[in-house]
């Protein structure tokens, strides 16, 4: 087995990995949490992967989302298998029209669902369901259900349940860790490896781009054009021969970055450290670091030496 020493995972076929003592940086972001239930798993699922469509980053997206996890069905509202999914925005009223837009067009219209709210404790309440309701045209009905206010909504399959409001909290975007590897290979394995641990171990956490992984990370601004956002050429291996700020060190050939989102500073830190730990196990990681701006993007910190305590 391998072994940590200080800020260096030593692997036992000799070769190690090193994190970076630096840390990655945060902002703070509003989210709703949305039960899904369905007739099986299989259904629940797809529409928690369709509702979560398109919103890997807010630079370009309409929303950041991403699938939680799975919960079972003697704690779902209806005694049905349920997934959690998590959207954010950068206010309220964003985030209202996001949830009403994908349970209206992701999720209602997937067979057998329902969408309760799944941020009880929460005490900013927006109207999605009641909102929602009136797609039924009139024929909707109010009712309760698990001491829930609901919506019964009539559709051609039968009705769709949605629960009258749901919950909407302050919450941590930006959650991130940097994965330096000798090869696309390896980097990849390594980025499956995190994800991996982050869905067994961490709980209330996302990671909303592609399958978990984020392939182009971006830096705020731009050296050249007006924009909020480019790529992050320090971290382009591409780039490490031309540019006079490259954080790519010789040997190295692709690096992924793992984006987090959380309901708590606490629920992403533990998230980044499993995903570390994980990644640095993996032959051909040489190197893990961060993404942070010097404070232009966001007010929390997160220090990758912290993951290793």
């Amino acid at each position: 087995m391998g072994h940590w020493d200080d800020l260096r995972y030593y692997r036992d076929d000799g070769t190690f990995c090193e994190v970076v003592d630096t840390f990655a940086e945060m902002f703070g972001m509003w989210v709703g949490r949305i039960l899904i239930t369905a007739e099986n798993r299989k259904w629940a699922r797809t529409a928690a992967t369709t509702a979560t469509g398109f919103a890997s980053s807010i630079i370009m997206s309409p929303a950041e989302a991403g699938i939680e996890g799975d919960v079972n069905p003697d704690d779902t509202p209806d005694g049905r298998p349920g997934v959690l999914i998590q959207i954010y925005h950068r206010t309220r009223q964003d985030l209202k029209n996001q949830m009403i837009l994908r349970i209206g067009q992701c999720i209602m219209t997937c067979p057998t669902t329902s969408a309760f709210d799944a941020l009880p404790e929460a005490k900013r309440r927006l109207k999605v369901g009641r909102s929602l309701r009136l797609f039924g045209d009139g024929f909707q009905k109010k009712d309760t259900l698990a001491d829930r206010k609901i919506w019964r909504i009539p559709v051609m399959e039968g009705e769709f349940v949605v629960e009258d409001n749901f919950g909407a909290s302050k919450a941590i975007a930006g959650g991130n860790f940097i994965i330096l590897a000798k090869s696309s290979a390896a980097g990849l394995q390594a980025s499956e490896k995190a994800i991996e641990a982050i869905n067994t171990n961490a709980k209330g956490v996302i990671m909303p781009f592609p399958g978990g992984i984020c392939r182009s990370g971006s830096k705020a601004g731009s050296l050249k054009y007006k924009l909020k956002a480019s790529t992050s050429h320090p971290f382009c291996p591409k780039l490490r021969e031309l540019v006079a700020d490259s954080q790519v060190p010789e040997g190295v050939s692709s690096v992924f970055e793992i984006v987090i989102n959380g309901l708590n500073l606490d629920a992403v830190k533990k998230a980044m450290a499993e995903g570390i730990k994980a990644t640095a196990k993996v032959p051909g990681v040489t190197m893990i670091s961060a993404g942070n701006y010097s404070g232009k993007l966001g007010p929390y910190h997160s220090y990758l030496k912290e993951a290793l305590v």
